[in-house]
């Protein structure tokens, strides 16, 4: 089992309900802003700066949507032949404090998505966080495993889906009934 990486993320709405999304150059996938927890702290507090840094904007937060447990693959899969870390994300649900257009920094593309119609190469915490703060949830947990077949994880097809359980002794995080 490899170590767990703790991360924090943020569903930024603007007020026709689309979601800021973020594409590093580095990475090719789109994801909510966030980043990496790389010292411990209060994950609040990290997720309001790592958005600041990513997007330019001041954010409140309104509440957490949920935890999200990345099961990392020993091997990687076919499209991902490396080791993918384990990787516990804290979502949380945020505005802006100002009116201000965000601004990123070199190296990283914003744009704002339809919720029902994310981009094919959106980050599986990113698709499942988004469900489930489209469909009010908060508090969630998800556990999201590796598909067999790409060594990518998937989360469920709808919000509120449950995850089948984890094999015997593989995570201590389970969805909510």
């Amino acid at each position: 089992m490899s170590t767990l990486t703790w991360a924090v993320a943020a569903v930024l709405t603007d007020e026709a309900g689309r979601v800021l999304l973020c594409r590093r150059d580095r990475g090719g996938r789109w994801a909510l802003p966030g980043g990496r927890l790389h010292r411990p702290g209060c994950p609040t507090a990290a997720v309001a700066g790592e958005v600041r840094r990513e997007t330019g904007c001041a954010v409140e937060i309104v509440d957490l949507v949920g935890l999200y447990h990345l099961s990392g693959s020993p091997c990687g899969g076919p499209s991902t032949p490396d080791p993918l870390p384990d990787v516990l994300v804290h979502v949380f649900r945020a505005r802006t404090r100002q009116d201000a257009a965000p601004t990123p920094p070199a190296g990283c593309t914003l744009s704002w998505h339809v919720p029902e119609r994310l981009p094919a190469e959106v980050t599986p915490v990113t698709r499942a966080a988004v469900a489930d703060a489209r469909a009010g949830c908060s508090g969630v947990l998800r556990d999201l495993r590796p598909d067999p077949a790409t060594g990518i994880p998937t989360p469920p097809s709808r919000a509120g889906d449950p995850v089948p359980p984890a094999p015997r002794g593989a995570s201590a995080v389970r969805p909510t009934p």
